[in-house]
């Protein structure tokens, strides 16, 4: 799977590209089928507790799925994102198995 990872309006984190690799590989694994993953970190600077944003748009045979979360730091959002997306791909895995 082809990891694409941006930082909108704020200065890049090597760890935290690294943090979000690992965990985006373990989804490649469960998911053999996942072409890329487009990775947006954003900082929202009116919230003051939950202003970090992470926006994650996978690429798959059929519609791309795409979810976000706001949380007080980019890892739990990080890891919040990809339970969202992990069930969405559960949801996508037993439509391929029906057909």
């Amino acid at each position: 799977m082809n990891i694409i990872i941006q930082y909108v309006n704020m200065d890049s984190s090597e760890s935290l590209s690294k943090y979000t690799t690992e965990k985006l590989e373990k989804l490649a694994k469960k998911y053999d089928w996942l072409i890329a993953c487009d990775v947006f970190f954003k900082q929202d600077n009116n919230q003051k507790e939950q202003g970090k944003i992470c926006n994650m748009e996978l690429s798959l045979p059929g519609p791309r799925i795409f979810a976000t979360s706001t949380e007080k730091n980019f890892e739990a959002a990080v890891k919040e994102t990809i339970n969202d997306l992990d069930i969405q791909l559960e949801k996508r895995k037993q439509t391929f198995s029906t057909h």
